[in-house]
């Protein structure tokens, strides 16, 4: 194929760079075949933002809904550990004085006890409320995916870049943005 040596002719410390500069070459002029480019002369491009297809689709109003609820469930059920926690807490109080050194001792070991499972339950909840936004929002993502392409085909456009906030895409000209167009094809898919 292609001979990728130093300029001493042996495999020295810059043959790798020349390496990569005759492949970044060659598969830019269509594998060497010079003036037959695979790359096309006119790309079209096309950019979404997820966070907005999220916000203004029927579809991602439910997802946010259905996780606000599932949230809000888990959050009540802590409360009421909560208020649990307090109600002993406050008959201890009341009771202390009245109670032995060793009744003390026990209610306390009891409440730890209870403080402990709380706590634990308080990261068991958490963890599921993460585990069912990465469902949902999974599930939602592949939705944007396939719905993407479909627009991607209609619109004739050889790719789709995610241009949302930490995304892949620094720079974009607003007229390649088809969000308003996939939003679209989301509430007539799913609505």
């Amino acid at each position: 194929m292609y001979g990728c040596v130093g300029r001493s002719g042996s495999r020295g410390a810059g043959w790798v760079g020349s390496c990569l500069v005759v492949v970044a070459v060659t598969v830019l002029l269509g594998g060497g075949r010079f003036g037959q480019s695979t790359v096309p002369t006119s790309m079209r491009l096309g950019v979404v933002d997820p966070q907005r297809v999220l916000g203004e689709t029927n579809a991602g109003k439910k997802a946010k809904e259905m996780l606000a609820t599932f949230a809000k469930n888990r959050q009540a059920l802590i409360e009421l550990e909560e208020k649990e926690l307090r109600r002993m807490e406050e008959d201890f109080v009341k009771q202390g004085s009245v109670l032995s050194a060793n009744a003390k001792r026990e209610r306390e070991e009891q409440f730890r006890r209870r403080m402990s499972e709380y706590q634990q339950k308080v990261t068991d909840l958490n963890r599921e409320v993460q585990d069912k936004q990465k469902e949902v929002l999974d599930g939602f993502r592949e939705k944007i995916e396939a719905l993407s392409g479909k627009v991607a085909k209609r619109l004739e456009l050889q790719a789709v870049f995610d241009r949302g906030r930490g995304g892949p895409t620094l720079y974009f000209d607003e007229a390649v943005d088809v969000s308003s167009q996939l939003i679209e094809e989301f509430n007539k898919t799913y609505p």
